[in-house]
């Protein structure tokens, strides 16, 4: 057995490897590239002559040491560039409409300020229950597909 570790340590080395970046693909965390890193050098170990079982801590402490001292700043460098822009739901909170049809608790109908015409509804705890065409109205939030919204002056009144 030792002969055969031996002998074929750089083809466990290469499978390693291998599996290694596959699954880093997959996950995309930095943990598995740093093992696979790691396994390059059990496998420079093991073209340098080293017996195989100096090659296995050889590998785990190369291992761990890119984890620990390398991976972090490279995951914050690489969450530093996230699109700043809203999107979704996000965006749509605290944009300014029109009031299109009459907007009560029940039903009515908004056009925002980028165009988009949303159902609407008067925000629960909203101290005026009705809200007639022309309004100007604030999105407060979003239940569905329908737009929850104030007047801009009991939102400032808050």
């Amino acid at each position: 057995m030792a002969d055969f570790l031996a002998s074929y340590a750089w083809v466990i080395w290469l499978a390693l490897i291998l599996v290694f970046l596959v699954v880093e693909t997959l996950t995309l965390d930095l943990i598995f590239l740093m093992l696979a890193i790691g396994s390059v050098g059990g496998l420079v170990a093991h073209f340098a002559g080293a017996p195989f079982l100096l090659q296995i801590p050889i590998a785990g402490v190369i291992a761990l040491l890119l984890i620990f001292t390398l991976r972090p700043p490279l995951l914050r460098r690489l969450r530093r560039g996230g699109d700043p822009a809203k999107s979704n739901v996000e965006a749509l909170l605290g944009l300014e409409g029109r009031v299109l049809d009459p907007v009560t608790t029940i039903s009515g109908t908004v056009r925002l300020s980028n165009g988009d015409t949303w159902t609407a509804r008067v925000f629960p705890s909203s101290t005026l229950q009705s809200l007639m065409p022309g309004e100007t109205v604030v999105v407060k939030a979003i239940d569905g597909a329908t737009a929850l919204v104030e007047t801009p002056t009991e939102r400032r009144e808050l």
